[in-house]
Formats: structure tokens, sequence, C-alpha cells
């Protein structure tokens, strides 16, 4: 018998009997028995068996939250997954130090020949040496120096003197004064020089001291020292007469860096 049907024909019968009981109007008191207590028209059976469980009643709410177990073993480590797109740039991070200098490589082949570039602006460079009554009387030969250093090989060095110097106790006798640098006189143009003659002036008829000026470029010197050198010497053509150089007053050797001439 299925569990419904047989609920349903016990409580009939519970029913039945209280049914009895009370439709005798208690006229006649119960009478107790062996069996168990008696009515008027029947008597009641002993109390039954314990009946079916009843169905479970609807879940009741969630009860509270536990509290957090310990930590389990750590478990075996998964395969490799798949290698994922390649993410945008970064932003550029700051320059690293510098490092150690590498070894010097080989030498290059030297390169062609640049266009020249616009003539530069030359800063002052400028020289003189004072003589004060130096009075040489060398007829044939060097005189005084004057050592000027020289920036650039594409300049050119103006020189001049100015003092004096006269020839006498001769007749038609001639002397010439002249440059040189570094023991050369100039090619670049031409020589820089001058010349005194002397004509009828033996026994010191004449004896004509005068302040004298000799000034000249000369171009194409390298650059770096330069040793400027005042020199007298003899006339082409003539014989030399008696020289005097510097007499009784100041002498001067000026020696500028000039800047090379127009094309």
């Amino acid at each position: 018998m299925k569990q419904p049907l047989y609920i349903a024909i016990y409580a009939l019968l519970i029913t039945l009997c209280s049914t009895k009981g009370n439709s005798s109007n208690n006229k006649t008191a119960g009478k107790e028995t062996s069996f168990g207590s008696c009515c008027q028209s029947t008597c009641c059976s002993a109390p039954g068996i314990p009946g079916i469980p009843g169905i479970p009643g609807p879940a009741g709410p969630p009860g509270n939250r536990g509290p957090e177990g310990p930590t389990g073993p750590r478990g075996n480590k998964g395969d490799e997954g798949s290698r994922g797109k390649q993410g945008p740039k970064g932003d550029t991070g700051p320059s690293g130090p510098s490092g150690p200098a590498g070894k010097a490589g080989s030498k290059g082949e030297p390169g062609a020949r640049g266009v020249q570039g616009p003539q530069g602006t030359l800063r002052s460079n400028w020289k003189q040496c004072v003589f004060k009554s130096m009075n040489d009387e060398t007829d044939t030969g060097f005189i005084k120096e004057c050592i000027f250093k020289k920036t650039s090989d594409n300049t050119a060095l103006r020189v001049f003197w100015n003092g004096d110097f006269r020839v006498g106790n001769c007749h038609n006798c001639c002397n010439r004064w002249y440059f040189t640098f570094n023991g050369a006189e100039c090619s670049s143009p031409a020589a820089i020089d001058g010349i005194f003659l002397m004509y009828q002036g033996t026994s010191w008829q004449k004896n004509p001291h005068r302040r004298r000026h000799i000034e000249g470029i000369c171009e194409k010197l390298r650059k770096g020292t330069v040793r400027v050198g005042f020199w007298v010497g003899k006339c082409v053509g003539k014989k030399t007469g008696d020289a005097a150089t510097g007499w009784n007053s100041v002498s001067k050797i000026y020696i500028e860096e000039v800047a090379p001439p127009q094309s």
C-alpha cells in the first residue's frame, strides 16, 4: 500500500472511534478492562503503532558563514599557456650611463677636398721691436732681428723699417737694406728692400743721416715662428760705401699679420 492511502485509512478509523464514544452522551461510565477503556457501545483499542514520518518540510534559511578553512596543499603546475599578442610600444626610458670608449678604428681613406669657405675676419696680430741709438756701422751683413708668431698659413706679413741710415765717404757707391724671413728674402711677390746711392761723397764731403722708411708685404709664409731680419749689403752693379744704421735715434721693425689679398 502506498503511503498516502495508508495514512488516509488510519485517520478514518480514529475519526469513527471518536464519534461513537461521543454519541452515548456520557450516560454510562466507562469501565476499565484488561484491553483498555470500555465505552457504552464499544471498547477502545490499545495505542497503535507510531505513524509513518510525515513529508519533510521546506528547507530552512541558510546558516551563518563558517570560518575559513586552512589553505590546502599547492597543486601541480599546470600546462604552459599559448603566447599572447605583443602589446603596444612603451614610452622611451631614460638614457643609460655612457659605456667605456671602444678601441680606435682603422684610419679611413682621405676625403675629397671641400669647397673653400668665405674669408674670415682676422683678429689683430702685430708686433714691433724698438732699438734705441744702436749706431750700427755694418756695411754688409746682419743688423737686427724681430721674432713673430704667425697664426695662419693663409695670411701675409706686413713689415717695415723706420729709422736712420746713410752712406758716406765714397763716389758713385750704393748700399741696399732689405728684410729676410727665416733667413731668406721674400719671394712672394718679391723682395722688400731700399737703396741709398752716394755720388761725389769722398772725404766725407757728404754725410746725409736721415730717417728712412722701407715697407712691404710678404705672402705664402707658413704659420708659426717667423724670424724677421733686417740686413744691409751691396747694390747690383755698384760698389759698397761706408754704411751706418740707427745713428743717434730710435729705430723700429714693425710686423703685422694681415688677411690675404683680394682675388
